[in-house]
């Protein structure tokens, strides 16, 4: 995050026109050493600043230079701000300096910048258990522009079964999760949810967007996301498993597994989330060894069924038996 916190002094020294090593650590929230450094290398990267030695010394750009940011286009702004946003993955100290960032901006690009910081998010929890490799969808930067400025947009849509439609929405926000990108929007029916890699046109139109009031990326997309898994996986069983297997269960079903307390003979209740009966039975019947379903009675008849399968297969006596 060296980048992030150069350009970060630079701004600093714009505002304050004079600055010190101690007072950039503490605005940036490292050690003077690293201060130092950091101003010795934008010196070495050719900005015009130097160091006044002394009583009442510091750091200062020559001649009072400026550098203008406010020609950020959406896709550096993006690349700068969103360091400091949910979609980050860096550290709490970066994320500190990126914010002291923002605020050091003139006034007419605050606003974009922490736009900028909170129009994606990256879902780490992917559906699914398949590897991906996520690709950029054709439209994502137009869309993310327009949630930046705040714009509605006429946006192209080809849905799941090949129908091309057109609507105007309100952009709220893009989320990625897995190998796909989401933009969530506001529309009059409501909060909706599209698939960047299905839009097929953006045309930013006049009009603000409507933002529900106390709308937040984060927890919408986490409601949204609660509302697929249920979708995807309707049923839900109940069932006890051995303290040694829990993480085995947990390898095998990820976030559909909840874990609850003990019961009397040490075992750890547990509720998992399937498809439908006889596809949750074929999954759990490696782990038969450490879990008991309890219910419904359905997935225990399927597993009953799966079991005699298996010795009339493999059993002693049996014609492919040992």
């Amino acid at each position: 995050m060296r980048a992030d916190r150069l350009v970060a002094i630079l701004l600093l020294l714009q505002q304050r026109e004079l600055v010190t090593a101690a007072e950039v650590a503490r605005e940036l929230e490292v050690s003077e050493s690293t201060a130092r450094r950091d101003l010795d290398a934008l010196a070495m990267a050719g900005v015009p600043v130097y160091s006044a030695q002394g009583r009442g010394g510091g750091w200062r750009l020559v001649g009072g230079a400026r550098t203008d940011l406010t020609g950020l286009t959406a896709g550096e702004a993006r690349a700068l701000f969103q360091v400091a946003g949910p979609a980050s993955s860096a550290n709490p100290a970066a994320k500190a300096a990126l914010r002291k960032l923002v605020q050091a901006l003139p006034e007419p690009f605050r606003v974009l910048a922490q736009a900028a910081a909170s129009s994606m998010l990256v879902d780490p929890h992917r559906w699914g258990v398949s590897r991906f490799e996520r690709t950029t969808p054709p439209f994502l930067d137009d869309i993310q522009d327009a949630v930046i400025h705040g714009v509605q947009i006429r946006l192209g849509y080809v849905d799941g079964d090949g129908s091309v439609t057109e609507r105007i929405v309100h952009p709220l926000g893009v989320v990625a999760k897995g190998p796909t990108w989401y933009l969530v929007t506001h529309t009059g029916a409501g909060r909706r949810t599209f698939r960047i890699d299905r839009v097929s046109s953006v045309e930013p139109i006049d009009g603000p967007v409507h933002r529900p009031e106390g709308f937040d990326l984060a927890e919408s997309w986490r409601e949204i996301a609660d509302e697929v898994d249920r979708k995807r996986t309707p049923l839900e069983i109940q069932a006890v498993c051995t303290p040694e297997g829990i993480g085995k269960l947990r390898m095998t079903l990820g976030d559909r597994l909840e874990v609850g307390g003990s019961t009397i003979d040490g075992r750890i209740e547990v509720v998992i989330r399937g498809y439908n009966e006889y596809a949750l039975a074929g999954e759990l019947a490696g782990l038969v060894e450490w879990l008991e379903v309890t219910d419904p009675p359905g997935v225990r008849d399927h597993l009953t069924l799966i079991g005699n399968a298996l010795i009339e297969r493999y059993g002693r006596d049996s014609p492919n038996g040992p």
